[in-house]
């Protein structure tokens, strides 16, 4: 819990630095911008003093001031109109651009200003804002999206190595489970062979040896644990019948468990022994959710276009709105004892290693719950 407090808090300040960074640069840049807006208004505003200037000047005025301060517009677009709407002169505008329209657009943004030539007559000095202007303009956007993706980017960077510290945990725990439990289960083999031997007629060893075979093949997964097993043909009609012969005789006689096939044998591609065991931790969850009273478990086997679909129908206590969605994250539990890891492994076992799709179909407080597991591999009738 301190780690995930930890990341959390990270993750939140990561955030608000990011919002103030953003909000910072998008204030700078604004006072910026309007202070250059400005100062290029104003030098319009003399720009337009020097056009009226020369207008009005004599044959021996000085016009070589005015002229230079004309000529040393460079940056700022400029259209000089009549008041016929006729352009007369233009300057700093990018070659094919219709001039004529972007005289209009300027006057609808009002970047305007009049110089009044006497007897109603007057020329109309259009401008616009200088391409750096505008690019200083669009600048805190892209800052704005250069510091979000490094927030995203920081965030699922440390989402990503504690995910990854957490798999290394795991995997390393359950090889050594694996490795401990070797030991007893070769002891517990070799004592059913014994007692097979001293006495044959008897009716619980069979039994004893199907719950040593069971030790074996859990050791057995917890081996394979970390790696990526190789999926091969299996049977999923099989595979459904031993996770139900297996809970039958360990669950209360109050619960039927019962399963619905198609009337042939289903192949999927599949690693059977870890399919089989989230099938079983799916029985088992049903049979807790039943909380010690009668109720059924219904395995449903169907064939859809491409897709293979196994549905564990259950009559138990359903799950509540606000649970369904974290019923798969690691930790989460409604039972008072158990670590909450078995639907995170199921649901591993099937995205991970079989490119498949776990989720809960559908589920009502006291009704019962549905999960639906979907195959994509390849499937062949036989």
């Amino acid at each position: 819990m301190q780690w995930t407090d930890k990341i959390r808090q990270v993750k939140i300040w990561l955030v608000v630095a990011a919002v103030l960074i953003a909000a910072t640069s998008l204030l700078v840049s604004h006072k910026l911008v309007s202070d250059l807006k400005k100062e290029e208004g104003s030098k319009m505003d003399l720009w337009a003093k020097a056009m009226n200037f020369v207008q009005e000047a004599d044959s021996e005025t000085d016009l070589s001031l005015a002229l230079a301060f004309i000529e040393g517009n460079t940056t700022i677009p400029v259209i000089v109109t009549d008041a016929s709407g006729q352009v007369q002169e233009y300057r700093n505008i990018e070659e094919g651009t219709d001039v004529v329209r972007y005289a209009q657009e300027m006057k609808r943004a009002g970047d305007t200003i009049s110089i009044d030539l006497g007897e109603g007559d007057y020329l109309l000095v259009c401008y616009d804002e200088s391409t750096l202007l505008k690019r200083l303009t669009q600048w805190p956007y892209w800052q704005l999206g250069i510091v979000m993706i490094f927030a995203v980017v920081a965030i699922f960077a440390l989402l990503s190595s504690k995910r990854a510290e957490q798999n290394k945990v795991w995997v390393g725990l359950s090889k050594e489970t694996a490795h401990q439990l070797g030991t007893p289960i070769s002891s517990l083999m070799a004592w059913t062979e014994m007692l097979k031997e001293s006495y044959p007629q008897d009716e619980l060893i069979p039994e004893m040896e199907q719950d040593v075979k069971r030790l074996e093949r859990i050791a057995e997964r917890f081996s394979k644990i970390g790696s990526m097993p190789e999926p091969v043909d299996a049977s999923m009609n099989e595979v459904l019948d031993h996770v139900i012969a297996y809970m039958d005789k360990r669950t209360s006689r109050k619960v039927a468990i019962k399963g619905h096939y198609p009337g042939h044998d289903v192949m999927v591609k599949m690693n059977a022994s870890l399919f089989e065991w989230v099938i079983e931790n799916l029985c088992k969850n049903a049979v807790d959710a039943m909380e010690g009273q009668s109720g059924r478990i219904d395995l449903w086997l169907l064939e859809e276009d491409d897709i293979v679909a196994v549905e564990v129908a259950d009559t138990g206590k359903g799950i509540r709105k606000k649970n369904v969605k974290n019923v798969f994250r690691p930790g989460f539990t409604t039972k008072k004892r158990g670590w909450g890891l078995g639907l995170s492994l199921a649901k591993r076992i099937v995205e991970e290693y079989h490119k498949g799709r776990i989720y809960v179909k559908q589920t009502e407080v006291g009704r019962g719950t549905t999960f639906r597991i979907e195959l994509k591999n390849s499937v062949r009738r036989t």
